[in-house]
């Protein structure tokens, strides 16, 4: 017979396997109706005719953007430990290549696998950090979406109600993260009977760190031009794109918007298929034609896509270790770290 721990273990399992099945289903069907229509015969034309100096600029500004998102998170590690921002850098591409080609966006624990690794820092603290940038992302996103709906026209009713849900899950994680920051004794208090939650008492102390420090609301504050230069690279293609040249910048920003409250939910690897309808969505709201829209989300998805997986594998090349084994440790890591707090609610 099973043990309880192996019953729930292959529970687990299955459900995300499930998980993965529905999700791959789901962004295949998105690929599908994206194709269907597209007259993809056209699409080696528009091809031909793109301006490569913009689609250069386009790549290069997409690269850049995440070079601003690894000196943001080596702010926010300062307070506990100084980290090396060529470490942190390396981190981040591994993360990106890692979203790229494992299914439910598993380059997020791979990164800070990676940070805490070489760079000595707790994993707790690594993982908590980056939800803080995330929040910092979502607050940000939701003004973005603000102005979005007053500025682009017929904004989508799934588009505001996933803003409003994405809304209401970052006040609700802040405000957690804010109890442990900023109430460190209080917090203590109530976990001063758990002894095997120690790993938790040294992650409140590290956060009520990081509460306490300038770099935190620096972080903040360069959160919004992390978000804002998201737009350089869809805005490069567009002018890149002879058939879409007349669209303003507002077009790319409200795509930006979009296609970044899409990628919280998770999806296929690299996004494919969801990507590319959101897009599609985004260029119908400014009278684009639903084939044009849809070859163009093909190359946007490209332009963004093929240079991250260049970069990440070349990151990834350096830390000598494959994919597969690198995502097996960073999952035993996680176990480890969750298995104290197991053990002890047995014991109790």
């Amino acid at each position: 017979m099973q043990s309880a721990a192996e019953a729930s273990k292959s529970s687990t399992s299955r459900r995300r396997i499930l998980f993965i099945a529905v999700t791959n289903i789901l962004s295949i069907a998105c690929l599908a109706w994206v194709l269907h229509d597209a007259n993809i015969g056209q699409l080696r034309y528009e091809i031909e005719r793109l301006n490569w100096w913009w689609i250069a600029a386009a790549m290069a500004s997409d690269l850049l953007v995440y070079v601003w998102d690894a000196w943001r998170w080596t702010l926010l590690l300062t307070p506990v430990q100084p980290v090396s921002f060529w470490h942190t850098l390396r981190a981040v591409y591994v993360g990106l290549f890692a979203n790229e080609v494992l299914p439910l966006r598993a380059g997020e624990v791979i990164r800070c696998f990676l940070q805490s690794r070489w760079n000595h820092v707790p994993l707790s603290i690594s993982l908590a950090t980056h939800l803080i940038e995330r929040i910092f992302d979502g607050v940000w996103l939701m003004a973005c979406l603000f102005l979005t709906i007053r500025m682009a026209p017929r904004v989508p009713k799934f588009v505001v109600d996933g803003g409003f849900v994405l809304g209401l899950l970052v006040v609700v994680t802040a405000i957690f993260l804010a109890i442990a920051m900023y109430w460190k004794e209080q917090t203590l208090d109530t976990l001063a009977r758990a002894k095997w939650l120690g790993w938790v008492h040294a992650l409140v102390k590290d956060l009520h760190l990081i509460g306490h420090s300038r770099y935190l609301y620096f972080a903040a504050l360069i959160s919004l031009p992390y978000l804002l230069m998201q737009v350089l690279p869809i805005y490069g293609v567009i002018r890149a794109y002879q058939q879409l040249d007349d669209l303003s910048l507002l077009a790319a920003f409200t795509m930006m918007v979009i296609l970044r409250l899409g990628s919280v939910v998770p999806q296929a690897p690299g996004n494919l298929g969801a990507y590319q309808f959101l897009t599609v969505v985004s260029l119908l709201l400014f009278g684009v034609h639903h084939g044009l829209a849809k070859r163009f989300s093909l190359v946007l998805w490209a332009v963004i896509t093929v240079p991250m997986l260049v970069v990440g594998f070349l990151a990834l090349a350096l830390t000598g270790v494959r994919m597969h084994t690198l995502h097996r440790e960073a999952q035993a890591k996680m176990s480890a770290q969750a298995a104290p707090a197991v053990s002890g609610r047995q014991g109790s």
